[in-house]
């Protein structure tokens, strides 16, 4: 057998096709530094998407190509377009998690997804933004008063390795009520942006609270979001508020990267099956909005024993159903997010993700 050549190599990797963005590596600029010295054929794959499972599908469609490739793996995770003002330049990307219904698990999907993420070696952020019944810290299982060491900027409070701000962080007690008028809102939001020290972020996910109201209007104002995730559970009585959290979602030009059906079935200790809420709620809402169904979250008691102790499901017990549906989650929404960016700069060349890009301003 003649050893390889870059033209041989060349021509046996053209066929190999990138899992997220569906072209030709080679032809976009995810297989790139190829190179053959002494019969050793070498290259490296700029994965788009953190999870594993996309970068076992390449390593093994590459190595299939060409058997005994040493191939160099390495994630880049594609990054929002920002405006000259933005008071978050150092995140790539920013999640809303979000519904027109209250009680569907928003915040619960919020914490879920930001430590799936983290899983998957990325930098994430946690921003309780429910201002009148922040969750974070219970579900986090955090507690205590942000400082500055500055002067000028706060210091973000932290667990499990994830920079996270809530309102009640702020509090004097868990139980004190923030009662303020919407303009007070606003401020208090603008300032978990600008005058926090995020830092520098692959992904910073936004807790809001149900309805369509100011949260969102003042989110779409302040910076460029790079999409919303949209919760749901089956029922009928849900779907009707969800549906007008899409709607104001077009009518504010945030993009939909996916909905989750949370308490999607119940499995009782016979291992019957449940549909206590009914079914198909998720796909009716995904269908509506034109974006992928990225989990369907089973209910269980575990979910919320261990949120109440400040310890979210996926990291008390990666293994069990729950926390697999919202690992898978977060896989899906990660790809959603790399392909929406190819989409955005003309599905011809990869994202490169070396950090937040600045919009040109033609005048």
């Amino acid at each position: 057998m003649s050893e390889p050549t870059l033209e041989s190599a060349q021509a046996a990797l053209a066929r190999v096709i990138d899992p997220v963005f569906d072209k030709p590596m080679l032809e976009i600029g995810t297989l790139t530094g190829l190179t053959v010295d002494g019969g050793v054929v070498r290259a490296t794959a700029r994965v788009s998407s953190p999870s594993e499972a996309v970068k076992a599908r390449v390593r093994a469609e590459v190595e299939k190509a060409v058997p005994g490739i040493e191939l160099t793996i390495e994630t880049v995770v594609p990054t929002r377009e920002v405006m000259g003002g933005d008071p978050i330049p150092g995140v790539k990307n920013v999640i809303l998690v979000m519904s027109g219904k209250g009680g569907v698990g928003k915040s619960t999907t919020a914490v879920n997804l930001t430590l799936a993420l983290q899983a998957m070696g990325t930098r994430v952020g946690l921003l309780d933004a429910d201002i009148y019944g922040p969750s974070i810290p219970t579900m986090m299982g955090i507690d205590g008063h942000p400082v500055s060491k500055d002067g000028k900027r706060i210091d973000p409070l932290a667990r499990f390795g994830v920079p996270m701000m809530s309102m009640g962080f702020l509090l004097e007690s868990a139980t004190q009520a923030v009662v303020w008028r919407g303009p007070m809102l606003h401020g208090a939001l603008k300032q978990f942006l600008e005058d926090v020290a995020w830092g520098e972020l692959d992904y910073l996910v936004l807790d809001l609270p149900p309805g369509t109201g100011d949260v969102a209007l003042t989110m779409a104002q302040q910076l460029k979001v790079t999409g919303v995730v949209m919760v749901t559970t089956p029922q009928e009585v849900a779907l009707q508020d969800v549906y007008k959290s899409v709607s104001m979602c077009e009518k504010l030009n945030l993009p939909i990267l996916g909905v989750i059906e949370n308490m999607s079935w119940f499995v009782d200790s016979a291992g019957v099956k449940h549909e206590l809420f009914g079914a198909g709620g998720g796909k009716k809402v995904a269908d509506f909005a034109k974006a992928p169904l990225l989990a369907q979250v089973p209910l269980d008691t575990e979910v919320r024993r261990w949120g109440d102790e400040g310890m979210p499901i996926v990291k008390a017990a990666p293994d069990t159903e729950v926390a697999r549906a919202f690992l898978a989650a977060a896989d899906a929404l990660a790809e959603a997010i790399a392909k929406r960016h190819f989409e955005r700069t003309g599905g011809e060349k990869a994202p490169k993700g070396e950090g937040p890009k600045r919009l040109k301003i033609v005048r």
